[in-house]
Formats: C-alpha cells, sequence, structure tokens
C-alpha cells in the first residue's frame, strides 16, 4: 500500500470517531439537561446518575412551574423572556443602526486614521468586562439610568458596536466600488447607495452581525446584576436563572428546565439563520 493510500485509509476510519466524539461531547450535556428537566423529582432522587429514563414517566411540570408567574407560586421566566426579548431585540436595532452606517464610512469613504479604524475597534475586546463595569456604572448612575432597561441597552451598545462595525467592513469591502459609482452616477445620493445597492447585498452579513448581537445581549449576565439587581421586576432572564442556580430550595429538575427555557430561543434562531450566519461570518475573509 502506498503511503497516499495508507493515509487515505487511516483517514476514512478516524474521520467518524472524531466526528462521533465531538458530537457526543456537545451533545450529552444538553441530553442530560433536558433529560432532568423532564424527570419527575423522584425518580431523579431514586436514579440521580441514570441517563436513560422511561418516557411514560416524563412531564411538563417543571416547565409550568418554571414560567407561572411569581405571584402564582412560580419562577415567574415567562416575564423574564419577555424583558430579555426586549432588551435583545432593542440592542440588535440600534447596533445596527450605528454599525452600518459607520463600517461603510471605513470600507468606502477616505479620512484622517482610516486604516486604523478597525484595529482600534478590536482594542476595546482586549479590556475584561469588569474593567469596564466601574466606569460605566458610574456614569449611568450620574445619568440616573441606572436600574432601567435603557442604561443595559446602552452598555450592550456600547460592547457590540466595534465589532459589529468590523464584521460589517469586511463585507461591505467586497462589494464592487463600481456598482455604487454607477449609482452615484445615476443620481443616488450616498445614503442612497447604502440603502438600496450596498444594504441589499450585504443582507447575509447584517443578519450574522444582529444575531450576534442578539446572543450577547441575551446571555449577558454581570452587566445586567450589575445595573438590574435593585429591580426584581426589571430582570432578565440570564438574572433569574442565577436566582434559581443559588436557591438550596428549588428543585434540580426546575433549574435545569429554566436552562432549557433560556437556551431554547437561542438554538431555534440559530437553525432557522445558520445558511445566511454561515455566510456572513465567512463573508469578506479574504479581504478582511
Amino acid at each position: 500500500m502506498t503511503r497516499d493510500g495508507f493515509e487515505r485509509a487511516v483517514i476514512a476510519v478516524l474521520r467518524p470517531v472524531v466526528i462521533g466524539c465531538f458530537l457526543i461531547a456537545t451533545l450529552l450535556p444538553f441530553y442530560s439537561m433536558l433529560m432532568l428537566s423532564l424527570r419527575p423529582i423522584e425518580d431523579l432522587l431514586r436514579r440521580p446518575d441514570s441517563l436513560l429514563v422511561d418516557l411514560g414517566e416524563l412531564t411538563l411540570a417543571t416547565y409550568a412551574d418554571v414560567l407561572r408567574p411569581v405571584a402564582e407560586g412560580g419562577q415567574g421566566f415567562l416575564s423574564l423572556l419577555g424583558t430579555s426579548a426586549i432588551v435583545a431585540t432593542a440592542s440588535v436595532a440600534l447596533a445596527l443602526a450605528i454599525a452600518i452606517p459607520g463600517a461603510y464610512a471605513v470600507s468606502r469613504l477616505e479620512f484622517f486614521g482610516r486604516r486604523h479604524v478597525s484595529s482600534l475597534f478590536l482594542v476595546v475586546y482586549l479590556f475584561p468586562s469588569i474593567v469596564l463595569a466601574i466606569p460605566l456604572f458610574v456614569l449611568l448612575t450620574r445619568m440616573q439610568l441606572r436600574g432601567s432597561l435603557l442604561g443595559l441597552v446602552l452598555v450592550y451598545i456600547a460592547q457590540t458596536v466595534p465589532v459589529a462595525i468590523y464584521m460589517l467592513k469586511n463585507y461591505f469591502e467586497t462589494i464592487p466600488a463600481g456598482v455604487e459609482e454607477a449609482g452615484l452616477v445615476d443620481g443616488l445620493s450616498r445614503v442612497g447607495v447604502i440603502r438600496r445597492i450596498s444594504l441589499p447585498l450585504a443582507v447575509p452579513s447584517v443578519i450574522a452581525t444582529g444575531i450576534f448581537v442578539f446572543m450577547i445581549a441575551w446571555n449577558e449576565f454581570l452587566f445586567a446584576l450589575l445595573f438590574l439587581v435593585e429591580r426584581r421586576e426589571s430582570w432578565t432572564v440570564s438574572l433569574g436563572l442565577a436566582q434559581l442556580s443559588g436557591s438550596i430550595e428549588v428543585p434540580t429538575t426546575v433549574l435545569m428546565a429554566g436552562s432549557v427555557v433560556i437556551t431554547a430561543p437561542v438554538v431555534l434562531l440559530f437553525f432557522l439563520t445558520e445558511r445566511l450566519l454561515s455566510q456572513g461570518l465567512t463573508s469578506g475573509a479574504e479581504k478582511g
């Protein structure tokens, strides 16, 4: 057997093994979390280490407990999900409203320091979040926005706009400049070129960037705790889950149900937009 044939045979054997190991490592925690959320607490106490469950014993009572309002004895996750959805959606809308014209300006317009802007944007991510927490806390306190959802949205925008501009800039650079110049010759303004030509062509990258911002705003915990801890009615879903995990009175099944409730919207959003997300994340890779 030649060396090439031997390598092909080894790869043919190792490929499914490696893929299977990755699938097990990725899916097993989610499977365990899902099964724990569906098992009755009595069964969990009898067999705490078992991953095999009787399908006839599975129950949705834990999800009803998690979603039920606090006034009715539940955990109130339904209102927490609504708050997180408002915060995440507002963060995406405002971040894209700022990042799209900013990315276009960096990729197309000539100005002093243009070549260094992208590097300066990424420098923001060299600092740990806790370093930015103190000045942001002081600033929002003086602006009387601490404890408000608007203040939290502003914090998320400050976090995500730099990388959003960097992601969109790479895609705008792949759009032929001649197409935009033709629009300018036909009488379009620069804003018209962005709205009618560049933005429709950049839809995959815009969607990928929007999902990126959404996931950060949906899962973020540190700033939500820092700015909303005093107002229980304004808590996001990450704070609600942290409260469950820190309580000895909450059964493990309820905690796992809360984890599934938090994870499901992001997973569903990812699968619905997976094709556009893949295109957007790889767009501009050669020039970026």
